[in-house]
Formats: structure tokens, C-alpha cells, sequence
């Protein structure tokens, strides 16, 4: 900000055109934060990664290992060993065709699986959600730093030129005196 002593009333004035009171809390925090020159960014999947449980670790990686290539090309593999052990043993096959018991085990991974996928898409959700309004006061932090930067500049400007009107008057006064001294003389 330009003036690290402006207060957060009067830089949320002049930054957002509302009040401290009319700022959501994370325009507020970024202000507060960039009054006190210190840094909005954080590792939001740190943060997020600290606060889960045993169990939605474990959901996670569960739903990880499912959605894997070795998973599906392994689970591949043994539904074709079940299939054609089934089918060589004939009569005597523990599962013989149409295989009802390897349905079972299906439909039963299925119905564990399933909602176990789902707890991981919606917190990976949430996770992006906490990632993009990390990503927000980021943007709204360097938003008002480089405003803050411009006002600055244009300041300096201000002042460079005045100093340089300052001094063409002083030579154009200089000047006067000049030509008024040869018309006495």
C-alpha cells in the first residue's frame, strides 16, 4: 500500500470503494495483510492435508490404488485367471458358468468402492475450492500492491514535475532579469 500508515477504513475506502464493515472476510484478511507487509501465500494442500482424518486418508488412497492403470490391468488379469480356471475346471469349477459367485464379489467391490470414490471426488472438491480462494487473495493482494506501486509512481511524476516547472520558472525569471537589465542599460 502507499502509506503503511493509512488505516484499514480508509485503504479499504480507497482500494475496494467500501467500508472495512462491506469487505468479505477474505478481502479484509489481504488487507490487513497487506497493511502489515506480510505474505497471503500459503500451501493450501498442506493446509487442507493437515485437517483430514485416518479415514479420509484412507478413502484416498483407496480411491488412488482404484483408479490406477496397475489396478484395473491387475483386476484384469484376474478376472481372466477366474474365468478360464472356471471354464477349464468344466463341472467341477468352484464358479462354474455364468460365474454368479465372481457377480457377487463384483457387485459387492462395486457397492464399496463406489461410495468410497465419491468421498474422495467430493474432497478433492473442496480441495480446489480451498485452492482457488487461496488463488483469490493472492490475485487481490498483488491487485492492490500494484495499484499501491502506481499511485507511488504517479506521486514521483507529480513531483518530478513540478521540480521541473519549478525550475523553468526560476530560468525564466533569471531571464527576465536579464532583459530587464539591458533595457536600463
Amino acid at each position: 500500500m502507499s502509506d503503511p500508515d493509512e488505516g484499514l477504513g480508509q485503504a479499504s475506502q480507497r482500494w475496494f470503494g467500501r467500508t472495512e464493515a462491506e469487505l468479505d472476510p477474505a478481502e479484509r484478511r489481504v488487507l490487513s495483510r497487506t497493511a502489515r507487509r506480510s505474505p497471503v501465500s500459503r500451501d493450501a494442500n498442506e493446509a487442507f492435508d493437515d485437517e483430514q482424518t485416518f479415514g479420509q486418508r484412507l478413502a484416498d488412497r483407496v480411491a488412488a490404488v482404484g483408479g490406477s492403470w496397475a489396478f484395473i490391468l491387475a483386476f484384469l488379469a484376474f478376472l481372466a485367471c477366474w474365468t478360464l480356471v472356471n471354464l477349464t475346471l468344466g463341472r467341477g469349477a468352484f464358479d462354474p458358468y455364468p460365474f454368479i459367485f465372481l457377480n457377487l464379489l463384483l457387485s459387492m467391490l462395486a457397492a464399496i468402492q463406489a461410495p468410497i470414490i465419491m468421498m474422495s471426488q467430493n474432497r478433492q472438491a473442496a480441495k480446489d475450492r480451498l485452492s482457488a480462494a487461496h488463488d483469490y487473495e493472492v490475485n487481490l493482494k498483488a491487485e492492490i500492491e500494484i495499484m499501491a506501486l502506481h499511485d507511488k509512481l504517479d506521486h514521483l511524476r507529480a513531483q518530478q514535475i513540478e521540480a521541473i516547472l519549478q525550475r523553468q520558472q526560476e530560468q525564466i525569471d533569471l531571464i527576465r532579469q536579464l532583459l530587464e537589465r539591458q533595457g536600463r542599460g
